[in-house]
């Protein structure tokens, strides 16, 4: 917030109502779902905590609790008198909204006018000081007076005010009233409500009105601090400051410190433009290491005594933009990291906006960190600071809605527009100092956008007001009743339910699915819905499905990453809300649907996947990949494992060939470097212990750390070399016949430590299959596992196949596994009931063909196995059109890269293209 707010004075024109008696003590309703929370709601002190984790001062009083209540008829003038000196009619417990049970009111009748009425005593130790009294947020327009003298009014729904009310307060009782208008999506206000409407219905919820944020004052010096907005930047190890104030600060200067924990790190003397603070050796914070830095702010008098001080706290933490490998990619301190993030809306069965405790509040953020989330959107609503905070500190990437004017009604006035941009502008400056916040989005799916025009130049505008962040200009401009693509901003952004896909990146804006998924899981008990229906974009009906579902989901994602350059996404969502129920928790937030170690480990896949980007383009993980020796005159030997050492041979036979190849997989210790797994021992890698390389399985300890390989340009000319990740400066090299590491001795070391990781390896399969033994090839994707590949009319197809199917229909499901025609360390599968007719595919179609001997034949018949994409089984990618896989859509079979529509979707990709080797149907 930029501007302050003086005291008022508004035309009052008569109250419509007559004061009913006074009722009894404030007691909460009860609400349709209760939380674990719910009964843990103070009725005199509610929400206790400090509510502005930025900005601190030892002195502060919460003025939340029991207020007087009066909620006159619905077509009340909204600029009716204040109540002054009278007792109103009802209780209310503040800071729950109207509607809700936790406010002890639970109304949602439309009656757009309010009421509020306490007294309060401001403490005598502030004698002498100015009395600052704020709001957390009011819905939506507010106008305040104190002991009958009006100091205030605000529009806004969504962001904090606050005014000085020291000539209005006296040494005793003082009366405060709130009057409040909130039409909600009536009245032609067209204010920005985001999913609160007066009729809900699936993806719109119950209102909230009223005061629904922390209400408190404090005391501050008659010269004191305003705000202090921090920018990190970590390319000079400092922190770039600048202090707003209040009074007269003619003469006064600033001094700042930053500190890590309670020892200075760095100090700056500066004024009220911005000024740089050191922070040397900068602890960046990220989702993996969420280190916060202290700043002690002074305010100093012209003979450097301190009048006023905060303390605030920051992150040292960039966003950004780059190219990596071609692919324009998001990056935080310069590094490509998969954004993974739910939808969070920030709705409670008992508290509507407003959750019931401070550690309900953070319940939700420290489920997605449990579950290896490592990005929240928080949809068309704000929150209090204290849920920055907490997202600071766990450390969560925060993409930040502007809250919409109400979604399919596309007529603003000119008022309106100037309205809306006001309030994203107070959004912005109020999330400035959060380093969890690194994204804003204006717009989502065209909810009560305008014209294209104006989503350009607002967009444009924010970006320019805060260029420190990433601007999304338009989610789901795909979607809905958007007016198109602005053109501007970061971000690239689809909705597609139940998806995943994704846009294709450009020069200038990367690739995000910013919402997708909907899957949705029925919980009797756990569920509340104020229309009486129920939505889901999909529905399952067990846990095991969701969790195969939602994985499956996470695996496609990864794919789209490298097959479509996708950096993100958001997933709808984490709780149940309402008439929906497509949450990974309920409602009520008592039943979790998922399981934490799967959802987590194909979430640690991706980020692990994406991490692995940022190094060499030369090596894709999954695939495998042999060592060849470059040394001059030894070109004829490859790295391979013996007897569990590595060592140099002049290969020949499928063993040897299996041990010279290893499938390329994400550094154990550091996704950004290398391990490599056996092909022929599954779960053993290519370690060092002493200075020797081996071959082991884990043996705990440092072997992931020992495991993991760094490239580096190689040190001679024409190959790569490989750093241990935890013994910098020393390499894998052969000595002889023996493999090592060492640090670079000179002479022939650096031909020795350099090697060209061919391609194709030696074994291009990174999973043995049997051979000339016959099996069946079982689909693995949710609800079709009794459906196995067969043939029928020359066509590759899917269909059920069990214990009373037909002779014919079972020998059709059976096929004798042969190896590759084209590569014999790769698989052709061979008809049983067809001898010499071998499954291959021919215009993206899997057929059943004579083989007419020709390398085409071959190629497309001969598919290199790989572990399946699905989490499970075997995919079987196509030799000569590596990148598709056999996979099944709608029954039939296909060769597929997910690069496409149809048989083609990247939708279930994963799934689909991964198959069990199971027994024969023919015997």
């Amino acid at each position: 917030m930029r501007r302050f707010l003086a005291a008022l004075t508004l035309a009052a024109t008569g109250l419509v109502g007559a004061a009913a008696p006074a009722s009894a003590a404030i007691s909460p309703k009860t609400p349709p779902l209760s939380t674990p929370w719910t009964s843990q709601v103070s009725t005199s002190n509610p929400l206790p905590e400090y509510p502005r984790p930025q900005m601190t001062r030892p002195d502060w009083q919460s003025l939340n609790g029991e207020w007087e209540f009066l909620n006159p008829a619905a077509d009340t003038d909204r600029y009716a008198a204040p109540p002054i000196g009278q007792t109103l009619p009802e209780r209310i417990l503040v800071p729950y909204p109207v509607e809700s049970a936790l406010s002890g009111i639970m109304r949602n009748d439309n009656r757009d006018l309010m009421f509020y009425r306490r007294t309060f005593t401001v403490p005598a130790g502030w004698n002498g000081r100015r009395v600052q009294l704020h709001f957390g947020a009011v819905d939506y327009e507010a106008t305040v007076w104190v002991n009958g003298r009006q100091v205030t009014t605000h529009k806004g729904g969504y962001d904090r005010f606050e005014v000085d009310v020291t000539d209005a307060v006296n040494g005793g009782v003082n009366e405060l009233i709130v009057r409040v208008y909130d039409p909600t999506n009536g009245r032609g206000e067209k204010q920005p409500v985001g999913k609160q409407v007066n009729s809900q219905s699936n993806i719109f919820y119950t209102p909230t009105s009223g005061i629904w944020q922390t209400v408190w004052i404090e005391p501050t010096a008659s010269s004191s601090i305003y705000s202090v907005d921090v920018y990190p930047q970590l390319a000079s190890n400092s922190l770039r400051v600048r202090v707003f104030t209040r009074g007269n600060v003619t003469g006064h200067s600033v001094f700042a410190e930053a500190l890590a924990g309670a020892t200075v790190v760095g100090s700056a003397t500066g004024g009220f433009t911005e000024f740089t603070v050191p922070v040397p050796n900068a602890r960046r914070w990220s989702p993996d290491d969420p280190f916060l830095y202290n700043l002690r702010v002074s305010l100093r008098n012209a003979g450097g005594t301190t009048v006023d001080h905060v303390v605030n706290y920051f992150g040292m933490r960039e966003v950004g933009t780059k190219l990596v490998n071609g692919v324009l990619r998001p990056t935080l301190n310069g590094e490509f990291v998969f954004q993974i993030g739910t939808l969070d809306q920030g709705f409670w069965p008992d508290g509507l906006y407003t959750a019931p405790t401070d550690a309900a509040l953070q319940f939700d953020l420290q489920k997605h960190k449990d579950l290896g989330f490592n990005m929240v959107r928080k949809h068309i609503k704000t929150e209090p600071a204290r849920w920055y905070y907490h997202a600071d500190r766990l450390g969560l990437l925060v993409w930040q809605d502007i809250p919409s004017t109400p979604a399919f009604d596309q007529t603003r006035t000119a008022a309106q527009i100037a309205q809306f941009e006001t309030e994203a502008r107070e959004i912005i400056d109020e999330h400035r100092a959060f380093p969890s916040v690194i994204t804003y989005v204006p717009f989502n799916e065209g909810w009560g956008e305008w014209n294209l025009g104006d989503t350009t130049r607002i967009t444009r505008d924010l970006e320019s007001y805060d260029p420190t962040r990433l601007m999304n200009a338009h989610s789901g401009y795909n979607c809905c009743v958007s007016k198109g693509d602005p053109g501007t901003g970061d971000i690239l952004d689809w909705h597609i339910y139940t998806g995943p896909d994704a846009p294709q990146p450009s020069s200038t804006r990367v690739s995000i699915l910013g919402e997708f998924g909907g899957i949705g899981l029925r919980t009797p008990g756990h569920e509340y819905s104020p229309h009486g229906g129920f939505f889901a974009y999909e529905t399952v009906t067990s846990a095991a499905q969701l969790n195969d579902r939602y994985t499956g989901m996470v695996r496609d994602a990864q794919r789209l990453m490298t097959t479509r350059g996708l950096s993100g996404f958001v997933f709808t969502e984490i709780t149940d809300v309402e008439g929906e129920y497509n949450g990974l928790l309920t409602y009520d937030r008592r039943v979790q649907k998922v399981d934490t170690g799967l959802v987590r480990a194909a979430h640690t896949a991706l980020i692990n996947a994406s991490r692995n980007l940022n190094a060499s383009p030369q090596l894709t993980l999954g695939h495998v990949r042999s060592f060849q020796v470059t040394t001059a005159g030894h070109t004829d030997r490859r790295l391979r494992h013996a007897n569990s050492l590595a060592r140099t041979d002049v290969i020949s036979g499928d063993t040897a060939r299996q041990d010279a190849s290893f499938r390329t997989v994400a550094g154990l210790s550091d996704p950004r470097c290398y391990s490599f797994e056996s092909v022929n021992y599954p779960g053993r890698y290519l370690r060092h212990a002493g200075s020797l390389v081996r071959l082991d399985a884990d043996t705990g300890g440092t072997f992931a750390a020992d495991a993991t390989w760094c490239t580096r340009p190689g040190l001679a000319a024409g190959g790569i070399s490989f750093e241990a990740a935890n013994q910098p400066g020393r390499y894998l090299r052969h000595a002889s016949d023996q493999v090592r590491i060492d640090p670079n001795t000179g002479g022939g070391f650096a031909a020795d430590a350099t090697w060209n990781v061919a391609d194709p390896a030696l074994w291009r399969s990174s999973v043995l299959l049997p051979v000339d033994v016959q099996r069946s090839l079982q689909v693995t994707t949710w609800g079709h596992t009794d459906r196995y590949l067969r043939h029928a009319g020359g066509l590759g197809s899917t269909e059920i196949v069990g214990s009373g199917s037909s002779a014919l229909l079972k020998q059709d499901a059976t096929f004798t596994v042969r190896r590759g025609l084209a590569d014999n360390s790769c698989y052709t599968f061979e008809s049983v009931n067809y001898p010499g007719q071998y499954l291959r595919h021919a215009d993206s179609r899997i057929r059943l063909a004579v083989n007419d001997g020709s390398a085409l034949f071959a190629g497309d018949a001969t598919f290199c196995a790989r572990p399946g994409l699905g989490g499970t089984g075997v995919t079987l990618e196509s030799y000569n059109l590596p990148g598709s896989y056999l996979r099944h859509f709608e029954s039939a079979a296909h060769i597929a890269a997910g690069a496409g529509a149809g048989f083609d979707r990247p939708q279930t990709l994963s799934a689909d293209s991964t198959w069990n080797l199971a027994a024969p149907w023919a015997a």
